[in-house]
């Protein structure tokens, strides 16, 4: 099958690669520099699902227009949801101290929210990852996967993902950012389980070919 994954984040795209290649689908992924778009996509839904179907509308859109066929197109909205913060940073996790607002700056801002919480179990959180697909006859499939944890006291090794060196998994005793990467695979698996999710329906509808 061919796949529309709509997203510049290369890291993204190795990701969903392997996730499709661990569970044998035969897959050509697109990129959206590869089909050429690059309309600015406004997200203003209220949930991660309302999110992600923008940009899948969006994308569907473009390809109707540009007489692009025959694939299916997948997006991802994802963040981290706090319990104690009412959901939050959620689907303002990108944006949560700005829009441009650097990695240090976002975690100080969820950090100092979370002075008045020091015990664990008040810090408890949940990364979330959903997926939605169109398929090449408009068929539309939402899969969500999510992993729980902690957030940290004091932040982890910097970079790679924004909110990784604060997001302690459940059974572990520090942040995914200071994990070895096999041990980081296995935990931080919202998006993982989200593909899988995807993947179940796509064998489903006989689209794994």
């Amino acid at each position: 099958m061919e796949i529309i994954y709509g997203t510049s984040n290369q890291n993204k795209v190795i990701s969903m690669t392997k996730i499709l290649k661990e569970n044998n689908v035969d897959a050509k992924i697109y990129t959206l520099k590869d089909i050429g778009f690059n309309q600015e996509i406004i997200e203003d839904g209220k949930t991660f699902e309302e999110n992600s179907e923008i940009k899948a509308k969006a994308i569907k859109n473009f390809c109707d227009e540009n007489n692009i066929k025959d694939k299916t197109i997948i997006t991802d909205d994802a963040g981290l949801c706090i319990e104690k913060l009412n959901g939050e940073p959620g689907v303002y996790s990108a944006r949560y101290a700005g829009e441009n607002a650097t990695q240090v700056q976002i975690l100080q801002k969820v950090l100092e929210k979370m002075k008045q919480y020091p015990d664990k179990k008040d810090r408890t959180c949940t990364f979330v990852c959903v997926l939605t697909a169109i398929l090449p006859d408009g068929e539309k499939i939402v899969a969500r996967g999510k992993c729980k944890g902690t957030v940290a006291n004091t932040p982890g090794k910097l970079g790679g993902l924004t909110y990784v060196p604060i997001f302690i998994p459940e059974g572990f005793d520090k942040p995914l950012s200071d994990l070895d990467e096999k041990t980081y695979e296995a935990t931080h698996n919202h998006r993982d389980l989200a593909v899988k999710k995807l993947i179940k329906e796509f064998n489903n509808r006989n689209l794994n070919k």
